[in-house]
């Protein structure tokens, strides 16, 4: 009986770029493109630069470039787990099924195959969709719930689209691909705990880079040979079994070769956890509106799922990582802060008193029955002190699939997040990338 890593490592072996449509290559480069512009911004931050420095100590020698560290090169593995670490070093990478991070898994993957093989742009749009129809799959497939029972998703769903997604820049047939998806089942991790520690946070942006690193490790090894359960995904002891709820085994390969889920991919606008994105837009955009001020503010209720307050209800977080993941401290932050500036997240916002009080007292939190709605759909009331209330649905913002950043709304983000680059670097990079599938390498120097 065929199993559905048999057949998800067929359909990437086979997928050819001309065979994918024009909506789904564009939706992919500005993936990887936005990837490349929020890695690079994360480099600058401290646990980044503490990866890069366990890169540079044990991987020096290689070929494979680390995003915000020009000039330096090191070993393809090490590349994959610092890009993976700087992608996802500050909320801001682009997500797509829930629990799935191409931009933090699959790019870094991709890069550092392609950096390490000469491959060209057709390859790496191709590589990328692959791990992204794949992985976006398992995600669907898991109905979120590994999170339920305390694992971060992304570390684990990331790694088997990392693997596929890098063993098609190697050129894996179906077989190997398949054993690269068995390998991946025995190196995906990520916990939960730093959600409930007072401290220890960052530990989460080392989930995504683990992923990508754990991609390049079961290529490399499946290409070798090495060998992994056909049955990860969907059979006794597989992925759905262990790491899951009420999974459904169908969802693996429902749609595949006729649904297109790279068109699922949506990008962020905020540095913060994606529960927060709908309350925060809602709320900048009424205060807009109306003309109001956070001093303004009585109450602030956000309705939602359950999962808002098992997950991101934390009213005191000690560290950024933990109040980016709150989504309470967001919608406090952006009272008074305007959250589009990566820049008002700062290791201050935690301790600013005005953000302190408003998390802990004006904004609230609320389950309500989610039925017929996304799960990251929200219901916000704002009271003004003047009596005057303000209700709202959030069920999209800008940057979703059906709101999607045009052109020039991903080019004011990339040139925003690459500000330390120079300018004219930012502006050239940011069109060999929008033109990807017709470069000869996938590189972010030019030779």
């Amino acid at each position: 009986m065929t199993t559905a890593a048999q057949v998800l490592a067929r359909f990437a072996a086979e997928l050819i770029f001309e065979d994918i449509p024009h909506a789904v290559v564009a939706r992919a480069r500005d993936g990887l493109t936005d990837g490349v512009a929020v890695a690079t911004f994360g480099a600058r931050l401290p646990w980044s630069r503490m990866v890069v420095d366990y890169a540079r100590r044990y991987g020096s020698g290689g070929n494979c470039s680390i995003m915000g560290a020009p000039g330096m090169r090191v070993h393809t593995p090490y590349a994959a787990l610092a890009n993976g670490v700087h992608a996802h070093a500050f909320e801001m990478d682009n997500v797509g099924a829930p629990g799935a991070h191409p931009g933090a898994s699959l790019l870094p993957a991709v890069l550092a195959a392609c950096e390490e093989t000469g491959a060209d742009g057709k390859t790496a749009v191709t590589a990328y969709v692959a791990g992204c129809e794949v992985m976006f799959r398992i995600a669907l497939a898991s109905h979120h719930s590994p999170e339920q029972l305390g694992f971060h998703a992304p570390g684990l769903i990331g790694a088997y689209g990392a693997a596929v997604a890098a063993g098609r820049v190697y050129a894996l047939n179906a077989d190997q691909l398949c054993n690269a998806l068995g390998i991946a089942g025995s190196l995906s991790c990520g916990l939960l705990a730093f959600t409930k520690s007072e401290q220890g946070a960052m530990v989460k942006r080392l989930h995504l880079g683990r992923a990508s690193e754990s991609g390049i490790l079961a290529a490399r090894l499946a290409s070798a040979g090495y060998t992994g359960p056909e049955t990860v995904l969907d059979g006794k002891f597989g992925f759905l079994e262990v790491y899951c709820r009420n999974g459904d085994p169908n969802l693996l390969t429902a749609g595949l070769r006729e649904r297109w889920e790279t068109l699922q991919l949506l990008m962020k606008r905020y540095p913060c956890h994606l529960f927060a994105h709908m309350p925060v837009s809602a709320l900048r955009e009424l205060m807009s509106a109306h003309a109001f001020e956070g001093n303004d503010v009585a109450r602030v209720v956000v309705e939602g799922s359950e999962r808002l307050l098992s997950h991101h209800g934390n009213i005191a977080p000690t560290d950024i990582t933990q109040a980016q993941y709150s989504v309470a401290f967001c919608m406090a932050l952006a009272l008074f802060r305007n959250p589009d500036d990566p820049k008002s997240f700062d290791a201050n916002a935690v301790d600013d008193p005005l953000i302190q009080a408003a998390c802990r007292g004006t904004v609230k939190l609320q389950a309500r029955s989610q039925a017929g709605r996304s799960v990251r759909s929200a219901r916000l009331t704002v009271r003004l002190k003047s009596g005057l209330e303000y209700v709202r649905e959030c069920d999209s913002f800008k940057g979703m699939p059906e709101n999607p950043l045009n052109h020039e709304d991903l080019r004011r983000k990339f040139m925003l997040l690459t500000a330390e680059m120079s300018h004219a670097d930012a502006a050239a990079l940011f069109e060999r990338l929008s033109s990807l599938e017709a470069q000869p390498k996938f590189l972010l120097a030019q030779d």
